[in-house]
């Protein structure tokens, strides 16, 4: 049997072509409808402006039932029939209520012939007929695996269903030239058919863009008009409000200090799991249902969410989020499957996570699918949580120190214990939770989103700490790493004491290294970035000028071109006059040599750099035993 794979859709005029390929001829089919018309939606009944409106411009008018999405309740339409395609996007200026205008023609036919790009299909009578089905074996799988969803949520069972059916479904191997690619590469290949089928893009779309707000809001439009849901307009899903900063994630301070065996526990997916699990939704939010009012979290107290109603959204982002953790993602690590299939399971696991960890984000600004109280709701419940699995953990005497978005760490708990925490916040948040690390060593700064670890094979797992930031020199890097490096075998309080002298060490050896400079120019280079003009800058008439800013300054003067977004290359020198203001860097090519270097610059950057991270630990030096690293070497 052939198969013929949806490749893309194009008009000519009111034509819509539609482009398949041929896996077993390797040709290309193109099918050419010209019955199907652009269209538009307005109010019923019309008022006599919209009637002379259409009389003058459009063609033909029907009267039609759709859903409203936010009442759910049968609304009766008028649809209008435009002449060309042009028409309907211009309809949005004509008219002062109007729906689906912003939907290429193309693709509009695609949703409404409830076709999927990238699946595959057999002709019957030069009609295509979606290909579903997947082995029994496979088909046995699945259930053992969604069954639980399927009795208490039918409704993502069906959606998972469907997208786990084309998933798995084979790709032929087409080259770039059928798709209008130039070349391809095999692992992109591979995820750009599988996007198609399940964002519902042009093969080729899904190979080249990036905009997953693109690929969330054509998965929208195909379940809306696969519905017969009115696709609501920008302002109606922003429920009247203007985009707004929304309230974003909880972190706990951390309890400073270092800690032996501490384990870290992560919710899965945390934010696509919340508007799965606490059904938030375009329509579910602030719904209009009196009873639902009740149903209200207090760090979003503004809004409610519908407790009669399963959101669409949910469903959708549900079933991306069920279909990673429970399938694609235990698949990659399974060894008793061939390396083929892991491959397989783990890009597909990898595209699905950054499809449904987006859905978050395109709520709070994108247009057309911005929802400033979705939004609040996502994050508040995502806050609710986090501060809930928290007081949790502390009354069982789990002793978590440190929390941040969707992360806690836990001071040496027993395997019984955090097993029980897995299971009660399944059982009473409806949330996946599992142990994301373990670290033998943990050092927490009182700096939020700032730590490291040392992992039980000895390496470093370093996060957010100023020594290690990108545009620090290398020298500074390297202290830091030799530092963690006296820490990575360090499994018992005696063993730790002692590594801590080692470390004051390290760092009194890197000082000596600086004051008798013989340290590399190469190895002390700041890196920063210009996010302003420098020009402008120059003619700022301020008393002190950011040392990345001097750096230009330097460099336009030598004739060369600076711009906005360009990172400066310097080197901080001992204080100099420069056209009246007192600089304190160099470019690097302008430095003559270790003699320029201000030597207690970088003793400062050094110090404070690594008291961020020790301070905590509690190292002192014998000669000032309640100081900091930073105390030693202000002399």
């Amino acid at each position: 049997m052939d198969f013929y794979y949806l490749l893309d859709a194009k008009t000519e005029g009111r034509i819509v072509i539609l482009r398949f390929y041929n896996a077993q001829t390797n040709e290309t089919l193109e099918i050419r409808n010209s019955d199907y018309k652009p269209y538009f939606f307005l109010p019923h009944p019309l008022s006599k402006k919209d009637e002379e409106e259409i009389r003058s411009l459009y063609g033909e008018t029907e009267i039609v039932e759709k859903r409203n999405l936010f009442t759910d309740e049968t609304k009766k339409l008028t649809k209008v029939t435009a002449y060309v395609p042009d028409a309907v996007r211009k309809a949005s200026k004509t008219f002062e209520r109007v729906w689906e205008t912003k939907i290429a023609y193309a693709q509009s036919y695609i949703y409404d012939q409830n076709l999927i790009f990238g699946a595959p299909y057999t002709m019957a009578e030069n009609q295509p007929v979606l290909v579903t089905n997947v082995s029994q074996k496979l088909e046995n799988q699945f259930e053992n695996a969604f069954a639980e969803i399927k009795t208490v949520d039918p409704l993502k069972y069906g959606q998972v269903k469907h997208w786990f059916n084309l998933l798995h479904q084979p790709i032929p191997q087409v080259k770039p030239e059928p798709m209008g690619l130039k070349q391809v590469s095999s692992e992109r290949f591979l995820q750009a058919f599988t996007l198609a089928r399940i964002a519902n893009i042009p093969v080729a779309e899904a190979y080249q863009s990036r905009r997953v707000s693109y690929w969330l809001k054509s998965m929208i439009y195909t379940y809306l008009r696969k519905n017969s849901i009115l696709i609501p307009t920008s302002k109606e899903l922003r429920k009247g409000l203007e985009t707004h900063r929304v309230t974003g994630a909880l972190t706990v301070t951390p309890k400073a200090g270092i800690y032996f065996n501490t384990v870290v526990c992560d919710f899965e997916s945390l934010y696509p799991s919340c508007i799965d699990s606490y059904n938030l939704s375009y329509e579910t939010v602030n719904c209009p249902h009196e009873k639902c009012r009740t149903n209200r979290i207090k760090e979003c107290q503004q809004n409610w969410v519908c407790t009669k109603r399963r959101g669409f959204y949910s469903i959708l982002v549900g079933a991306l989020k069920d279909l990673r953790i429970h399938w694609f993602k235990p698949l990659s690590k399974n060894m008793k499957v061939s390396e083929q299939e892991r491959n397989f399971a783990q890009a597909m696991a990898s595209l699905l996570k950054l499809i449904s960890v987006s859905s978050y984000g395109v709520t709070v600004r994108i247009h057309g699918l911005a929802c400033p109280p979705l939004a609040e709701c996502i994050t508040g419940y995502g806050r609710w949580a986090l501060q809930t699995m928290w007081d949790m953990a502390d009354a069982k005497g789990l002793h978590p120190t440190y929390g941040d978005t969707d992360s806690i760490f836990l001071d040496n708990p027993q395997p019984a214990q955090v097993e029980w925490l897995i299971e009660t916040v399944k059982e009473k948040l409806k949330l996946d939770l599992a142990i994301d690390k373990q670290y033998v060593l943990c050092v927490l700064p009182a700096a939020k989103k700032a730590y490291f670890g040392i992992l039980p094979d000895g390496k470093p797992d370093i996060k957010g700490l100023t020594a290690i930031k990108s545009n620090s020199p290398l020298f500074i890097q390297k202290v830091f790493q030799d530092c963690v490096k006296e820490l990575s075998n360090v499994k018992t309080l005696e063993e730790y004491e002692l590594a801590k002298k080692r470390i004051i060490t390290v760092v009194q050896q890197a000082v000596n290294e600086l004051k008798n400079r013989r340290i590399k120019l190469k190895d002390l280079v700041y890196s920063v970035k210009l996010y302003f003009d420098p020009n402008e800058r120059l003619a700022t008439n301020v008393k002190v000028t950011p040392q990345p800013y001097q750096c230009a300054i330097q460099l336009l003067d030598l004739g060369k071109k600076v711009d906005k977004g360009d990172t400066m290359h310097f080197i901080k020198v001992k204080p100099f006059n420069y056209k009246g203001k007192t600089f304190t860097v160099k470019p690097v090519e302008s430095v003559k040599g270790v003699k320029e270097i201000n030597v207690k610059d970088y003793v400062r950057n050094v110090t404070t750099a690594l008291d961020q991270t020790f301070a905590p630990m509690g190292i002192k030096t014998q000669q000032k035993p309640e100081t900091k690293i930073s105390d030693w070497f202000q002399n």
